[in-house]
């Protein structure tokens, strides 16, 4: 059905790899689940160096785990704790490249250094979050950023 392989060129050309990838798995489907899942899939494999890949969305009040790859993962989250919660809360990506330092971070697991989360928002309502994390300290920089803010925007997309 659907393989992954390792991407290729510059880092750019890799995102752009992964986007068309993202877009495959979307392809008429729009169950919110079903979507997260083979993302969080598709970029835990696809991507070097993360130890965790993953959804959390919004039930009104907190953020809730949803569909995920890596260690079992912290099932909810406040607004006003952690990287998750500061995205989510400010609608702006954080890109933190050292977790420890951030006050109210969230060590769901020790390994974890860096950390890259993405707002996701509907019509100005917040859905969640895509969350990604790294042993590595500093693992993310803007081209990752902005490669991972268009593979959130797909998923919003393939939600209608």
């Amino acid at each position: 059905m659907f393989t992954t392989s390792s991407l290729s060129g510059t880092k750019p050309e890799q995102y752009a790899e992964l986007a068309e990838q993202a877009r495959a798995l979307l392809h008429g489907e729009r169950d919110r689940i079903a979507n997260a899942a083979n993302l969080s899939a598709l970029i835990y494999h696809a991507l070097p160096d993360l130890n965790w890949a993953g959804f959390y969305f919004f039930d009104g009040t907190e953020l809730v785990v949803g569909p995920f790859q890596g260690l079992p993962a912290c099932v909810r989250i406040p607004l006003d704790k952690g990287v998750c919660g500061a995205a989510a809360s400010t609608r702006t990506t954080q890109r933190i490249d050292d977790v420890h330092a951030f006050p109210g971070h969230i060590a769901c697991d020790s390994a974890s250094n860096s950390e890259l989360v993405v707002p996701l928002v509907h019509q100005g309502a917040l859905v969640g979050v895509l969350d990604l994390d790294s042993p590595v300290h500093a693992r993310f920089d803007v081209m990752d950023q902005e490669g991972l803010e268009e593979i959130a925007r797909l998923f919003m997309e393939s939600l209608g």
